[in-house]
């Protein structure tokens, strides 16, 4: 596995295929593999001839663990991206997040629009600007001694993901703390990269897609029939929309 080292935090990605290339940033809880290799979304996007990166964000998969919340804020995320691009001596990317990860792709383009081709936000909507992420009650099941131990709905859902991940509990206690960052209107106004916005029309963690795309300029909706915020991700209308997205890029 490749690692590469941005300040203190070591990083680690997978680099696959060839062609015009595209990064993948994976939500909370999730790693690169979790959401990108076993669903498909690699061997999907490498036979579209693209070329795929996709990084363990910090505090996740095999990348390093930080359990100051200060460590987790969405821009310093965000500069984690741009940062493996330099190492890759990538100038410029299409550039895809799920939940968190779309969070992070919207204050990269926002931020540094100069090395985002096109930002494809899955399993965001207008929660971008109207919520803060995750509940706090998140990070309280993850400190919980097990499982059965979580009374909340939510907290249950990403306990029992989190532990099927063997994530780090406590360095995901400590992101959620620190990274939740809105984006102001004016901010989420500002992005002028080309967006495609993706939600399953059953999530109700993302918030409405049409709300956000009137929100960014030439923004489109990419609906997921049928699917929530955990089973969109690796869903075959999602792939074929963000390939012919991706296509129309070219």
């Amino acid at each position: 596995m490749a690692s590469f080292k941005h300040g203190e935090v070591e990083i680690a990605y997978l680099d696959e295929g060839e062609g015009d290339p595209i990064v993948l940033v994976h939500g909370f809880a999730a790693t690169k593999e979790v959401n990108w290799v076993e669903p498909g979304w690699v061997e999907s996007l490498t036979r579209a001839n693209r070329r795929v990166i996709a990084l363990d964000n910090r505090g996740h998969g095999a990348s390093s663990k930080l359990y100051d919340p200060s460590a987790y804020h969405r821009t310093t995320m965000a500069d984690d991206v741009r940062a493996l691009l330099d190492h890759l001596k990538i100038e410029r990317a299409d550039v895809m997040g799920y939940s968190m990860g779309a969070r992070i792709t919207a204050f990269l383009a926002l931020k540094r629009p100069e090395r985002v081709r096109s930002a494809i936000l899955g399993g965001l909507g207008v929660r971008l600007v109207e919520g803060v992420g995750l509940p706090e009650r998140i990070a309280e099941a993850l400190e919980m001694p097990s499982l059965a131990d979580v009374r909340d709905p939510m907290g249950q859902m990403f306990r029992s993901f989190a532990d099927q991940t063997q994530s780090d509990l406590r360095a995901l206690a400590a992101c959620l703390r620190g990274s939740r960052q809105t984006m102001s209107r004016p901010e989420v106004s500002a992005i002028h990269v080309p967006v495609l916005i993706a939600v399953g029309t059953k999530d109700p963690i993302a918030g409405n897609p049409q709300k956000l795309a009137a929100l960014i300029p030439g923004a489109r909706v990419l609906d997921i029939p049928e699917r929530d915020h955990m089973l969109s991700v690796g869903d075959k209308v999602f792939k074929a929309g963000v390939i012919e997205f991706l296509n129309q890029r070219t």
